[in-house]
């Protein structure tokens, strides 16, 4: 088994608001060489560092907007999310909680701060990601999966190093709650300090370790600072993360769909054609109603 190697490591683009709630850095697809079809099945991935928001009445976020052909997953470090959609799914999540909503075949939907959290604001950190559907499934109903911190099984790591946060896929045979359209895997490594964790994944997945707090070194040589991506190379199956300080550590590892991607705003489908028809059927009002 050969070990995997890093091929690039990313500092952060500089900040954007989406909405004015979430102030992002973008790695995909605004990073040379990590467009859509290099990163699939990982279509766009926003980046939420730390950020103090002071307390307002009027939570902040991203009001109704449509989306089809694909999933959004969005993970809490820190404050918490509201989540409504035209499917009739929602809810809160706190932070460690996931949000996973499947636009499949259309759907409304805004996401804000907590009403509550909101009045008295705080540190905000947060990771979205937005997962390809093959073309067999972009036709799906709408659906979300809330995951609260307490519904994502965890590993212990030898030596108490720390533990690994299963969300999706699995690591060392422990499953995480969400479901998956193709073969995901996503996890948060938490280190102590000279903690380590060994992951594998088959060569041909597209992985991707992203420093959410402490820096960490990887397969003992390189060193990825805090807020930094490592997109690993498909040159084996095997790599080792070591926490230089204690650290938070998101793991996404994912099987390529290898299908044509046609893209434009919130719509991610297979053909011109198929983006048209999105758009018309936004327009006639297919995708439901939400205020």
């Amino acid at each position: 088994m050969k070990m995997k190697n890093i091929d690039i490591i990313a500092e952060p683009n500089p900040p954007h608001f989406v909405g004015d709630g979430f102030r992002v850095h973008n790695f995909i697809p605004s990073v040379p060489r990590m467009d859509m079809k290099s990163m699939d099945p990982f279509i766009i991935l926003d980046y939420n560092s730390k950020f103090v928001f002071p307390p307002t009445d009027k939570p902040k976020g991203v009001g109704v907007h449509p989306h089809k052909g694909f999933e959004t997953v969005t993970i809490a470090y820190k404050g918490k999310i509201e989540h409504h959609d035209s499917s009739g799914g929602g809810g809160v999540i706190d932070e460690g909680g996931v949000q996973w909503m499947t636009a499949g075949n259309g759907v409304l939907h805004k996401e804000f701060h907590e009403k509550e959290w909101s009045k008295t604001g705080g540190e905000f950190q947060m990771v979205q990601l937005w997962v390809n559907l093959p073309k067999k499934d972009k036709s799906t109903p709408a659906k979300y999966q809330g995951i609260s911190y307490d519904m994502i099984n965890r590993v212990e790591l030898p030596e108490n190093a720390g533990i690994i946060e299963v969300i999706a896929g699995e690591y060392q045979g422990t499953k995480g709650a969400a479901t998956t359209f193709t073969p995901i895997h996503l996890m948060n490594a938490k280190l102590v300090k000279n903690g380590k964790a060994r992951f594998n994944f088959p060569a041909n997945y597209t992985t991707i370790i992203l420093a959410i707090e402490g820096e960490i070194k990887i397969n003992g040589k390189e060193v990825l600072p805090t807020d930094h991506l490592a997109l690993m190379a498909r040159d084996g199956e095997h790599f080792e993360i070591e926490a230089m300080e204690k650290s938070i550590v998101l793991i996404l590892s994912g099987e390529p769909i290898k299908e044509p991607i046609a893209a434009h705003g919130p719509f991610v489908m297979n053909t011109r054609d198929e983006l048209i028809e999105a758009f018309n059927d936004f327009n006639e009002g297919k995708f439901g109603f939400l205020e």
